[in-house]
């Protein structure tokens, strides 16, 4: 029979096994004192053996109760129930001792003879605590020979150490410790809870291959001492199974583990690999601006808006407006976040920036002093079959949002753009390239006159883990459904950076501007696709080509096989945060680009592709297209 199929025993029945073991102590006692020992004459003992036997097992039954001894289920008994036992024990041979103190001065006998005390006391403590460690090793070897995986653990403080306590002490062990792995030399070669601490390296893969190990565990603690990209990749490469325990980042005491909550031993994500270290900023200067303002964001529950509107909240805006066209998702994100901000203020507001009648009215009643512009159209493919909604969101939205932001005083405009306005080969790019256009020359012309006026300010970045729409979700879901990947070419590269990353820097980025500046940030390293779908397949269980097929599709309309940050006659300029900098770029005179770009909204609206596309080209000289149907239109 399973261990897991025998009930816990009941309370009194732990303190009546505990009672007998006493009661084989005590006549233990006797016997290795009488016959072994010779310290015992039992014929002139003053009280009869029986009587002593009850006095003790009364006080030891006494001591069990004051200090619940019997209420820990022993399979999972712990160091704190040693402790309660061995309180016990001494509490009973104190109070043994003070009896026979008390009965020599006053009535010159002892009840209890000093030696049997003295031998039963450290006798019951031993058969009481072997009581609980072998029902607690049997336990554990009878869980062991069942079917759960085995597993490594990555680490050996005390986060690893408290993960091997978890696993041994579950009821429902999901997995089986066998061993520690670490990178410290001096600690190969030991034992830590009983487990061989490994050497990381290929005879490490040789042991665990041979055992049937494809499973290792690293905490979120030692994630943090590590690169994962760099340090788990051997991992991945040897087919291991990466897992990980949120809970973990919680738990300072082994001892206070959940044992309910075991079941939060999950696959480490692929986000886990390609986040980068946590980015620092200046929170000051952010705060400087934005608490007790109006904020506003447009977008506001999209991937980049809803992470932005979560990081406002710790610089204690006055109110924060939720510009949004989409209902659920807006109705949603309130929800969240008046559960999550209760003292906050929040207004959601259900409109169009492609409406300039509609963003006036909001400006004029609600007066914001700064505004995020993140609402756009995003996905490369559908905007090249549409390119005249690209114009109509991309283009006239952020010119409505800017228009009225001057009209009505906004301090701060940061307008969220992306790596793909750089030598766009698309709709989507060409169109983000546009709207830059415009907001950088329109302050250009308003600071001439004005030194005070609204602070145009644009941020370009690539992609981000995890939004809506991107690879990874995709990619994520071909999984789940047992394949194939599909990957549009094999060597297509992408930055990446996580959705809070993102925000944080667009919030500095939007502190340090004075205007007319396009930031750029450091993406990093660019990551092949293939690479990054091989890896989320291993990451899943899975074997490359064998388990999970990978399909290439071919390039999709205006996709280019990696994304620039920067255009080549472009230069940049540090700032104060090292992940930030000022891209020098081509700047236009409001005067000149301005009507054309108000000609190319007046042709969007016409509903002739072609057209529009030619005069997007005419604005935008490096717009050459790729792998579209626009080609014909670039010079050959």
């Amino acid at each position: 029979m399973k261990i897991d199929n025998i009930n816990y025993l009941p309370r009194w029945a732990v303190l009546l096994l505990d009672t007998m073991l006493c009661t084989i102590a005590f006549w233990l006692s006797v016997l290795i004192g009488s016959g072994f020992l010779h310290y015992l004459n039992l014929s002139q003992l003053s009280m009869s053996l029986g009587l002593q036997y009850l006095i003790v097992i009364g006080v030891q039954v006494l001591a069990f109760l004051a200090f619940q001894t019997y209420t820990g289920i022993l399979r999972y008994s712990t160091f704190i129930d040693t402790i309660k036992v061995l309180l016990a024990n001494f509490t009973t041979g104190a109070s043994l001792l003070f009896l026979n103190l008390f009965m020599d001065r006053f009535y010159g006998t002892h009840p209890i003879l000093n030696t049997v005390l003295a031998i039963y006391a450290p006798m019951a403590f031993v058969l009481l605590y072997m009581l609980r460690v072998g029902i607690k090793t049997l336990s554990e070897s009878m869980e062991h020979n069942n079917v759960s995986p085995q597993v490594m653990i990555y680490g050996t403080q005390t986060a690893g150490l408290a993960i091997a306590k978890m696993l041994r002490a579950s009821g429902n062990n999901p997995y089986r410790p066998v061993g520690f792995i670490a990178n410290e030399e001096e600690k190969h070669g030991y034992d830590l809870a009983g487990l061989r601490v490994r050497p990381l390296n290929e005879s490490l893969f040789e042991w665990m291959h041979k055992r049937g190990v494809k499973h290792v565990i690293v905490s979120p603690i030692k994630m943090k001492q590590i690169n994962p990209a760099k340090d788990l990749q051997i991992f991945i490469d040897h087919n291991i199974r990466i897992l990980t325990t949120p809970y973990f980042t919680q738990v300072e005491n082994a001892e206070e583990i959940d044992m309910q909550r075991i079941g939060r031993i999950d696959s480490i994500h692929i986000e886990d690999l390609l986040e980068r270290p946590q980015i620092h900023i200046n929170t000051e200067n952010v705060r400087q601006v934005i608490q007790n303002k109006v904020v506003l964001v447009s977008g506001a529950a999209g991937s980049i808006g809803s992470e932005l509107v979560r990081q406002i909240q710790q610089f204690e805006p006055q109110v924060t407006i939720l510009l949004e066209i989409a209902e659920s998702p807006l109705h949603d994100l309130a929800l969240e976040l008046h559960s999550q901000f209760p003292s906050a203020r929040f207004i959601p507001v259900i409109a169009d920036v492609r409406n300039r009648e509609r963003i006036e009215q909001i400006f004029h009643e609600m007066r914001p002093d700064i505004v995020y512009h993140a609402a756009a159209y995003k996905h490369v493919p559908l905007m090249e079959s549409f390119p005249n909604e690209a114009i109509q969101a991309n283009v006239l939205g952020t010119k409505n949002m800017a228009d009225m932001s001057v009209k009505y005083g906004v301090q701060r405009f940061v307008m969220i753009s992306t790596d793909k306005a750089v030598n766009p080969t698309n709709i989507m790019g060409a169109s983000k390239r546009i709207a830059e256009i415009y907001v950088q020359s329109l302050f250009h012309k308003l600071h001439a006159t004005d030194p005070d006026c609204t602070k145009f300010i644009t941020t370009r970045f690539g992609n981000v883990l995890g939004s809506n729409g991107s690879v990874i979700p995709f990619f994520r879901k071909q999984i789940a459904s047992g394949g194939p990947l599909t990957v549009t070419h094999p060597d297509i590269i992408r930055y990446f950076m996580t959705i809070p990353e993102a925000c944080c820097l667009v919030m500095e980025a939007g502190t340090l501007g004075n205007g007319g500046e396009i930031f750029i940030f450091d993406m990093g390293q660019p990551v092949k696709i293939l690479d990054l779908a091989r890896n989320m397949i291993r990451l899943a269980g899975y074997t490359p080509e064998k388990d999970i097929q990978i399909v290439f599709t071919g390039l999709r309309p205006g996709e280019k096989l990696y994304e620039e940050l920067l255009n080549q006659k472009e230069t940049t300029i540090p700032t104060a945060n090292d992940k930030i900098m000022v891209a020098r770029v081509r700047e236009f005179e409001f005067d000149t680009v301005s009507p054309a770009i108000d000609q190319l909204i007046e042709t969007s609206r016409l509903a002739k592709p072609f057209t529009t596309v030619r005069m997007m080209k005419q604005l935008v000289p490096e717009y050459i297209s790729n792998n579209s149907i626009y080609e014909q239109l670039d010079p050959q």
